[in-house]
């Protein structure tokens, strides 16, 4: 039997905060508003912030686990794919965009289900990372969504573009980046089973 100790440890409960993140995400949104945006852009936030966290405390710390192995992507796709789905119907993020992300981390997910019961550890380029970045900067700004004006109440519209127009360009950038980690993925995948 696992030791609870070694399985509750910063690094795993930070990633498990990050799941528990996702349904106040859900209902956030679920209840649109300025207000309530802003919090999910919040909330949001803060579990981005624990991607990188909880990722640096093990290795510093020498307690990766394999729970914490299995949780953290899990998490960061559960997150992500909460908030673009839900985006959706705000019309905020094309429907078929949100598909292909979709669709990319289930067949990533597929490949190394089928490398890893064959006892194979594809190596994860890069390209992933920065596919990852790109998208919670984007949901971060596609959440905000709204002008904002912090300055004495006035409003400078040409000071203030909708942060709509930041996430919408972040969005398509980490597309690209899904679709190319994604067949670059494939590639590695292919080449292995080619021998």
């Amino acid at each position: 039997m696992a030791d609870k100790s070694k399985l509750l440890n910063l690094p795993n409960i930070l990633t498990l905060s990050r799941i528990a993140a996702v349904p106040v995400v859900v209902i956030l949104l679920a209840f649109e508003s300025k207000e309530n945006c802003f919090w999910a852009a919040a909330v949001f936030s803060a579990a981005s912030i624990t991607d990188w966290l909880d990722g640096y405390l093990a290795r510093k710390w020498g307690i990766v686990t394999v729970l914490g192995k299995f949780l953290d992507p899990l998490a960061d796709k559960l997150i992500v794919m909460a908030a673009l789905i839900m985006l959706i119907p705000l019309d905020r993020v094309p429907a078929w965009a949100v598909l292909v992300i979709l669709s990319r981390e289930l067949i990533v997910s597929g490949i190394r289900s089928i490398a890893s019961a064959e006892g194979i550890v594809i190596a994860a380029s890069d390209l992933g990372k920065y596919k990852t970045i790109f998208q919670m900067t984007a949901i971060i700004g596609l959440l905000l969504h709204y002008k904002y004006h912090w300055f004495f109440g006035i409003e400078y519209d040409f000071l203030y573009p909708s942060l709509h127009n930041a996430g919408i360009f972040l969005f398509y950038i980490s597309l690209i980046l899904t679709i190319w980690s994604g067949v670059d993925y494939f590639v590695k995948f292919f080449k292995i089973f080619a021998k």
